[in-house]
Parts: C-alpha cells; structure tokens; sequence
C-alpha cells in the first residue's frame, strides 16, 4: 500500500501504522496539483511495486465560504486540490495500468455536498458535484482498458474513530468540536458512518465482486441524501 500526502509527516506516519499492524506500505510526499510531483509518485510506486491496482483520489480541502464572500485564490486552491488533482492523478495511474495491462480500479471520494446544495461552502460543493461526473465519464474512457472507475460518497462522520487513529499515530486526541447541529439526529440511520464504513465500502468498489460496476456512486451516507428534504428524523 502507498500512502500519498502533501505533508510528509502525514503520508510517513500512515504508512509506518500499517506496518505496525502488519502490512507493507510505503509514504510518498506529493502536491496533487503539481503533474510533475504526481507523475513521479507514479514513477516510485511503479519502480517499488511494479504496478498499480487500485487508486483512491482522496486529497481535499474540506469547508470554505459561501459565493459572496470566497476569495478567488481559495476558490482556485480548493477546485484545483478536490478537482484538478483527482484528474491528475486518474490520468498518471490509468496510463501505468494501460502500459502494464493492468484491470485496475480507481475510486473517487465525493461527499453528501456534491449532491445538494450547501450553503457558506460553494467551492466545496461544486468540485465535489463536478467528481461525479468526472467518475462517470473517466469510467467510459478506461472501460476499453478494463479499468473501472466509481465514486464513494460520504458524509458527516462521526469522530471517535479518527480520533483514536490519531492517538494510535502518537497524535494529540483531537477535541470533539461543538456545533449548532447534531447531524446523527437528521440522518434517518440516527448514527453517522465511521471511517471503517467507508473503507469496507472502498475495499468493495477495488474487489473482484464489483467487477460489473463502473460508472457508479456508491454512498454510504446513513441515508442522508435519500430522504425526503422536510424530514428531520430526530425530531
């Protein structure tokens, strides 16, 4: 496994907690914005493991400001880290699958916001609506090639796993954020998704078992986006 990051610390630290538990995994430091840091993370990888398998686009820049008020150098830092970087590095990945022949699948992280409209988080929102094209129509130029692309949407989490992760990482415990909303009680599941339900969903979209799926957006929201907008289920 490859851990890729913009902050060393973080891709290094990753990689060195799969190893604890007993994996391989290597930390690579990158720009996703930069092509020519990501093709020579390509590059590393290919020359460590031989190929790539699977990519997960995952790099992004959460929260922001609403249409009136966000600076265009934010706005343009936000679009091309959620955006531009997942194209980069699906375009890099997908050619040394191509040149390799490999079956491969490539996963885009999305969020609940790329599918409704957010207030105060335009930027946010509109890169993450625009993965979900990009997921299908990148799914129609690799299918000839056998690689298949889908997205993963997630939403609000609950943050005791990530906290623990943190700890486990030799991290300070994050403090728990107070809020004006309790997003469990406006989900009709009642309990939000924990980092784990989303990587048993990845682990999915990667395997075998989803050798016909392609083109599609997997949420695993607790039913945030299906349910019916005046509905607040806690209350």
């Amino acid at each position: 496994m490859v851990c890729v990051d913009v902050v060393a610390d973080n891709a290094t630290q990753c990689a060195a907690w799969i190893e604890r538990r007993g994996g391989q995994a290597l930390g690579v430091t990158c720009d996703v914005t930069d092509e020519a840091q990501v093709q020579a993370m390509v590059t590393r990888v290919r020359d460590v493991y031989g190929r790539v398998d699977v990519l997960v686009n995952n790099a992004g820049i959460l929260g922001g400001l609403g249409v009136l008020e966000m600076p265009l150098e934010r706005w343009s830092r936000q679009i091309a880290v959620n955006l531009t970087g997942t194209f980069l590095c699906t375009k890099h990945v997908a050619r040394c699958m191509v040149e390799r022949g490999t079956r491969g699948s490539i996963i885009v992280i999305v969020s609940t916001a790329g599918h409704q409209g957010q207030a105060g988080n335009i930027a946010y929102a509109t890169s993450k609506s625009g993965l979900l094209n990009f997921t299908r129509s990148a799914a129609m130029d690799l299918a000839r090639h056998g690689i298949r692309v889908n997205s993963l949407t997630p939403t609000a989490t609950d943050p005791d796993e990530g906290a623990e992760r943190a700890v486990a990482w030799g991290r300070a415990r994050p403090e728990r954020r107070a809020g004006p909303l309790d997003f469990a009680k406006m989900v009709p599941m009642q309990k939000l998704p924990s980092p784990r339900h989303y990587a048993r969903a990845a682990v999915f979209l990667a395997s075998d078992d989803a050798e016909m799926v392609t083109g599609c957006d997997l949420r695993v929201d607790a039913g945030a986006v299906a349910k019916y907008w005046p509905w607040v289920p806690g209350a």
